[in-house]
């Protein structure tokens, strides 16, 4: 299986599962030499995409790009018009080496995607993979609830015994902001040096790690642990995970939380 049948499955998942409606959501993936390599080749750039977004730390980089507008429903069946294969040839320009094929280009979400693999790789150097989407539950809880980090870091970690073991630095929220701009890809990625996952209110969630199966995973069980809060939010609550219960699971599981949320 080659990279972009790798890619192809994931956003498959993303679209089965519901939280990539339509053209909503959006991935981008850094893929080494070897990798490009097993689909097309490397060193031919057919197209070119400036941006107002400094990508210096990322020159020479390639990554696997959603095109914008692009059906996740699609991916299976018409991968190479959905997405794109696109090496950083300097400061502020992308170039096309494969995909896109119907003369698409990146997501509107590209600037922002970009920064926050800049300022991941500086905390992770093995940091690879950015995913967006519309996750239903998450969306719910930033209609009822504070926007307020702490608050939903505390509130997922409880829902669910796996929650501080799977996102032990918790989720960072950002208030509603225009999509597709400048400023949610600057906020964004400011958040991105404390946390792998940042809730854009009423909008859904961005993730980021290693590895395909890593990011989907944390995008499954942030999701899960707000659908049980949405399923139980408005019940009489007769028991539920203490702070000593999750600082009892941080000790046997060897996780190093982010303090202040629940000490």
């Amino acid at each position: 299986m080659n990279v972009i049948e790798e890619v192809v499955e994931i956003l498959d998942l993303l679209y089965k599962h519901g939280w990539d409606e339509r053209n909503g959501g959006n991935l981008s993936y850094i893929v080494t030499r070897e990798e490009v390599s097993e689909v097309t080749n490397p060193d031919i750039v057919s197209r070119t995409f400036k941006y107002n977004c400094d990508m210096t730390d990322l020159i020479g980089k390639y990554f696997v790009i959603t095109a914008s507008g692009s059906y996740f429903k699609n991916m299976v069946k018409a991968s190479e018009e959905n997405l794109g294969i696109l090496k950083v040839l300097d400061k502020n320009t992308l170039g096309l080496v494969w995909g896109y094929s119907s003369g698409a280009h990146p997501t509107s979400e590209a600037p922002t995607h970009l920064r926050c693999h800049i300022e991941r790789l500086k905390v992770d150097k093995e940091s690879r993979l950015v995913i967006h989407c519309h996750t239903t539950n998450i969306i719910c809880m930033t209609h009822i609830c504070p926007l307020d980090s702490k608050f939903f870091t505390e509130t997922l970690w409880k829902m669910q015994t796996e929650s501080i073991v799977v996102f032990p630095e918790g989720v960072a929220v950002l208030p509603w902001i225009l999509c597709g701009g400048d400023l949610i890809g600057i906020e964004t990625a400011k958040l991105m040096s404390e946390y792998r996952s940042v809730v854009w209110a009423q909008h859904g969630l961005f993730a980021t790690g290693k590895s395909l199966d890593e990011v989907f995973g944390l995008i499954e069980t942030i999701e899960k642990a707000a659908e049980i809060y949405m399923k139980i939010c408005d019940k009489k609550i007769m028991q539920s995970i203490s702070n000593d219960n999750l600082k009892e699971i941080a000790v046997a599981f060897n996780i190093n939380y982010r303090k202040g949320i629940i000490d």
